[in-house]
């Protein structure tokens, strides 16, 4: 099933939301919540599954829910369709500060795979999938990007990340990174989890045990502020709770 193209505008600087504008019978799908407003004419149901294989069955489409559930997503996703006479507008936002990052699947292959959080909302026809991570170490150690998105199509995919993003084109090169730092890369980007370097530095340097490794040529796409990393300094910094309040 070929996309639908639909056309977009980002807005805002640092606490962005995207304006999707539809065309009569286009649609777009979204995680569920990320809605912020929708006009007149557009049609919005949950539906089990992504749609961008109509004629699947009940079994196929509950396997590539439970899949999703196991990426710790939600196993319906939000369908917006345009039912009314003219072009509408349907708008959506993440749940904490960041950017949008657009991406035209077809510039990239058809394929990227993605933090199984980064995902927010892309044209009715891409295909929304998991890809495990098949080295033992990255399984163990690798946290967040142990279980990727993997998200597949020809059309406009759109992902939401912490802080500010950087686009980072490696030409056989190896990066080092925080595992909660990656938003997204192309697939032939090898990924694996190596050690932050010796005894003292993993426990002493203060950023973590193991980081991971991208190797390869490609692009890849990074956030200052993995939301992880910003939940657990705002629980640090709460005041200590006291018996009785």
């Amino acid at each position: 099933m070929r996309s639908h193209e639909v056309d977009y505008r980002v807005v805002g600087a640092d606490l962005q939301f995207v304006e999707i504008e539809l065309d009569p019978g286009e649609s777009v799908v979204a995680e569920s919540g990320a809605m912020m407003y929708v006009e007149e004419g557009i049609v919005f149901e949950t539906r089990m599954g992504d749609g961008s294989e109509p004629n699947r069955g009940a079994w196929g489409k509950l396997k590539s829910a439970g899949k999703r559930a196991l990426a710790g997503e939600s196993l319906f996703l939000a369908h917006f369709t345009n039912q009314g006479s003219g072009r509408r507008t349907v708008a959506f936002a993440a749940s904490y500060p960041g950017k949008i990052v657009p991406v035209d699947l077809a510039a990239f292959g058809g394929r990227i795979l993605a933090q199984k959080t980064a995902f927010l909302c892309a044209a009715m026809g891409t295909k929304l999938g998991i890809a495990f991570n098949r080295k033992f170490g990255a399984g163990v150690f690798g946290g967040e990007g142990f279980i990727l998105q993997d998200i597949q199509g020809d059309g406009l995919a759109f992902l939401h990340a912490g802080g500010t993003v950087v686009e980072k084109r490696l030409i056989g090169e190896t990066l080092r990174v925080d595992t909660g730092c990656i938003v997204a890369f192309e697939p032939q980007i090898e990924y694996s989890i190596e050690r932050a370097g010796r005894a003292s530095t993993m426990v002493f340097g203060g950023e973590g045990l193991f980081l991971a490794t991208l190797r390869g040529a490609g692009r890849v796409w990074l956030q200052s502020l993995p939301f992880s990393r910003l939940a657990d300094e705002v629980l640090m910094r709460l005041p200590p709770s006291r018996d009785g309040d």
